[in-house]
């Protein structure tokens, strides 16, 4: 996104069509810093606000729909002009209510992580007013043709039967997650959230502080796959980022995140961020096989 955005240069990003980008950090307790957005909207040419509502590979609490509601409300009462979008990825199904339910513009997600309910193949998804959506759509084809028309790859059954079962696959990744935070924090590592925080995503992170440990969790997550479970995960260079990654996804659809999965970069503090599994079982059955690498290389005490 970084590149997409123009932040680190590259060809075609927004920066080169003139659509410049100002972003106001969270304080250090993960909560909006409503002072400074409201000195960044004294600026009359911004058009939008974009919230991220997972912590990506960071360290801080995701943010729940009740505290995007009320930043939403900040912005709208200074500026109800400007759209809010909501970057609503691995949080869907995850609470009662969507950014959308509290003033959201626009959100949008991927149909290859929660909402897909591990069924859908490809795709992304954007909901909102009528406006935004009829604006991306213009975008995505053509002006005068908009979402009247585009290839479905024969791909819509499965797009709507994975949106039919993503509440009870997301439930499963909630429980895999909630399994991991409570057997790693009782071996001592910082993991966030812990077990028995409430939940705003499907994300659970593990702090190891050391290369290894991420490399060992990855590498018991892909054996526990279903899908290629036979390779060793490796970290190595990726378009996009600074840093090595390494990322283990033994799934059915290249690159579901719904599906069990565990990826992170290797550079400190080391963290890895694990995700999915369409079954409780599954999920489960990954964790346990992480703990397993980890004590087989001695990394862990039981």
């Amino acid at each position: 996104l970084e590149e997409v955005i123009g932040i680190r240069p590259s060809r075609g990003s927004l920066a080169e069509y003139g659509i410049s980008y100002r972003q106001v950090d969270l304080l250090p307790d993960s909560s909006f810093d409503l002072a400074g957005i409201a000195a960044a909207l004294e600026d009359p040419s911004i058009r939008l606000v974009t919230i991220q509502r997972s912590k990506g590979y960071q360290t801080r609490k995701t943010l729940s729909v009740t505290e995007i509601g009320r930043a939403i409300a900040a912005v709208k009462a200074q500026r109800p002009d400007v759209i809010c979008m909501v970057d609503n990825c691995y949080g869907e199904f995850t609470e009662r209510i969507e950014p959308s339910d509290v003033g959201a513009d626009m959100i949008v997600g991927s149909l290859i992580k929660n909402p897909g309910g591990g069924l859908a193949p490809i795709g992304g998804y954007i909901a909102g007013t009528a406006e935004c959506v009829e604006n991306a759509a213009v975008r995505l084809t053509s002006p005068g043709l908009g979402k009247e028309v585009g290839a479905s790859l024969e791909v819509l059954p499965s797009f709507y039967q994975g949106f039919f079962l993503a509440p009870v696959v997301t439930a499963a990744a909630l429980k895999g997650a909630i399994f991991a935070a409570s057997c790693y924090e009782k071996l001592g590592f910082d993991v966030l959230p812990d077990g028995s925080e409430e939940r705003h995503d499907i994300i659970q992170a593990v702090t190891f502080g050391h290369p290894e440990g991420v490399i060992a969790f990855c590498q018991g997550i892909q054996a526990a796959s279903p899908v290629d479970s036979f390779v060793t995960a490796q970290p190595s260079d990726m378009p996009g980022y600074d840093s090595q990654v390494i990322m283990a996804a033994g799934a059915f659809v290249s690159g579901s995140s719904i599906e069990l999965s565990a990826d992170g970069p290797i550079k400190p503090p080391y963290s890895v961020y694990f995700q999915g599994g369409m079954t409780w079982p599954h999920a489960k059955l990954g964790i346990l096989r992480t703990l397993q690498n980890m004590l087989d290389r001695h990394l862990i005490q039981l």
